[in-house]
């Protein structure tokens, strides 16, 4: 560690963040006005801690929930809306059809079949000819993936049985962000509410003994002007880092997110303090719409700012759920493979004996850059370790470091924790200077090139005699061997550090969308799983293509490994 990073981080007070997380932790900030209000409040904290803001105020399109209920068996029972879900206050009666779901995947964003259903639903005609005209009851919670899927099925409405005492909010769109034209037929055509576990197991019940329910939702959508505080850090380049996070919540959200609200407030405190220090600037900015509007705020920033962004953006850095009560633990660590031993370091430097294992970052939070193909990591902060976890007898949430108040009334200001915060606070600043400071970017491109090799070597493995996918193999080779010269030259200091920055930020803009997205850049994904090399990622379904499936896999293969053919000989020849 640096003279500078130690007295940098030495200079975190907990004064200003606590001071905000127990604002918050009074002030709900999920109804437009409320939101807005939140936004003013970090602003004034900003202000009087001498950090000059720019307060955008763009229209988003938001979904916020009002009401809920299902009437089944003469009972009516609480419920709770996802936002996006449709809207039919006067009620969608239907018969209930159960479909139980995969325990191991109850959080997943994936539409596979097999793994939501393994061994209750054989296919998607199958799933089609049991539930269509009818309201799914399954466990989990009622996330894009599954409800869009049982509503292609042809499901007249979904009841997402939440695995506790309590109901979970959440959001059912697969859209990502406010619609376009092109998104609007993906908006859900369905009412979806979540239920707690008690009620679930009545529906359950039922629904095997043939009974029907009433689904009722009530619903406020439409474009609402909504306030982003950003604050700008220069540096002596023009080149920046993005911290960012979401400060709107379900209620008032302590851990989810104003624990991430006040690290950034801190943060940015200590850099614009000591902005005349800085080699590369530092962007923080604080989001509306990620709850109610499927990331409809850092959506909009990606949009309106995507020219700004794909010039001189070197990384973005998530900050959401730090600073949680329990949250000892680092083994679910979101990160990019270039970022990964920056990421590891900057947390074992400080927490020396941490539990430290990297993740893919999933396609939510406020990933809204990968189409424009931005190095990134961190998502979800620190979390509670499994074996405690395991000992609280608690599921797994996506949040509040692992307190499954995530996403619920429960989610007061007991679930921060003072200690963990001012740790977190520091790996956030520390993680973030090493990106500033260093003459060279600190990517590792070479790591990038081994898990694009170990991906195609294990769907070449999977395809079998199915297909031929030499053409990436040896793509990935070439590009390994530039890379690796690159890399050599660059820390040798036989190539300009200007000239291999310059070379990285570019090559981001063609890695980063080839493994996780699959719309055009400066587009934007929907809201569930796209596994690594997603273009190739058919090759693992060959085996199981039967008939004219076969044929239009083989197709959608065939244009995915071109797309990612072209993609590395672009990167190859970038690097020389």
């Amino acid at each position: 560690m640096t003279e500078q990073e130690r007295r940098l981080l030495d200079a975190v007070s907990l004064d200003a963040p606590w001071e905000l997380v127990e604002t918050f932790s009074r002030m709900p900030r999920w109804r437009p006005e409320d939101v807005n209000k939140g936004a003013d409040a970090i602003a004034d904290r900003l202000r009087r801690l001498g950090v000059p803001v720019t307060m955008h105020e763009p229209e988003i399109y938001l979904s916020i929930p009002l009401s809920a209920s299902v009437e089944a068996g003469g009972v009516t029972h609480r419920a709770k809306p996802p936002s996006m879900s449709l809207s039919v206050p006067e009620g969608r009666r239907a018969k209930l059809v159960y479909l139980p779901a995969n325990q191991k995947a109850l959080r997943s964003y994936s539409r596979d079949v097999q793994e939501l259903f393994g061994g209750t639903i054989a296919s998607e005609d199958e799933a089609r000819a049991k539930v269509a005209g009818c309201i799914v009851v399954t466990e989990g919670f009622g996330n894009p993936a599954l409800s869009s899927l049982v509503e292609e099925w042809g499901a007249v409405g979904l009841i997402a049985c939440n695995p506790g005492v309590d109901i979970h909010w959440g959001t059912c769109t697969t859209i990502w962000g406010t619609p376009d034209l092109d998104d609007l037929p993906r908006k859900p055509k369905i009412p979806v509410v979540a239920v707690n576990k008690a009620t679930g197991e009545a529906l359950m019940a039922l629904a095997r003994e043939g009974g029907e329910a009433t689904i009722r939702t009530e619903m406020l959508e439409g474009f609402f002007p909504q306030k982003i505080p950003v604050v700008d850090i220069p540096g002596d380049e023009t080149d920046y880092v993005l911290l960012h996070g979401h400060y709107d919540s379900w209620d008032v959200g302590v851990g989810d997110n104003a624990t991430g609200d006040a690290t950034m407030l801190e943060i940015a405190r200590v850099l614009w303090a000591n902005r005349g220090q800085l080699r590369r600037g530092v962007r923080i900015a604080w989001w509306p719409g990620h709850s109610t509007g499927r990331y409809a705020g850092s959506t909009w920033f990606a949009d309106a700012f995507a020219l700004d962004l794909d010039a001189h953006c070197v990384a973005q850095v998530n900050c959401d759920s730090p600073g949680c009560r329990w949250a000892s633990s680092f083994h679910a660590t979101t990160t990019m493979s270039e970022t990964a031993r920056l990421v590891e370091a900057a947390i074992k430097d400080i927490v020396p004996d941490a539990v430290f294992k990297t993740k893919r970052p999933n396609q939510a939070g406020d990933y809204s850059f990968n189409n424009i193909g931005i190095s990134s990591f961190y998502m979800l902060s620190s979390t509670m370790p499994d074996d405690l976890r395991k000992e609280k007898n608690y599921y797994d949430v996506s949040g509040c470091g692992g307190n499954i108040a995530w996403h619920t009334e429960n989610d007061q200001l007991e679930i921060a924790d003072k200690d963990n915060l001012l740790r977190d606070i520091r790996i956030y600043l520390l993680s973030v200077l090493r990106l500033t400071q260093p003459e060279l970017l600190p990517f590792d491109w070479v790591a990038v090139a081994e898990e694009f090799a170990a991906t195609v070597d294990r769907y070449a493995k999977a395809a079998a005699d199915h297909a031929d996918l030499s053409p990436a193999k040896e793509a990935t080779a070439a590009f390994h061997a530039a890379v690796a010269r690159l890399q050599g030259d660059a820390a040798a200091g036989r190539l300009p550090a200007a000239r291999a920055n310059a070379l990285s930020k570019a090559m981001a803009r063609i890695l980063v969308p080839i493994n996780f997205t699959r719309t055009p850049r400066f587009a934007h994904d929907p809201a569930f799983t796209a596994p690594p090399l997603p273009g190739l990622a058919v090759a693992a379904e060959l085996p199981r293509a039967r008939g004219a499936m076969l044929g239009f896999a083989k197709t959608q293969l065939l244009r995915g490994q071109n797309r990612y053919v072209a993609a590395m000989r672009d990167a190859t020849r970038l690097v020389g």
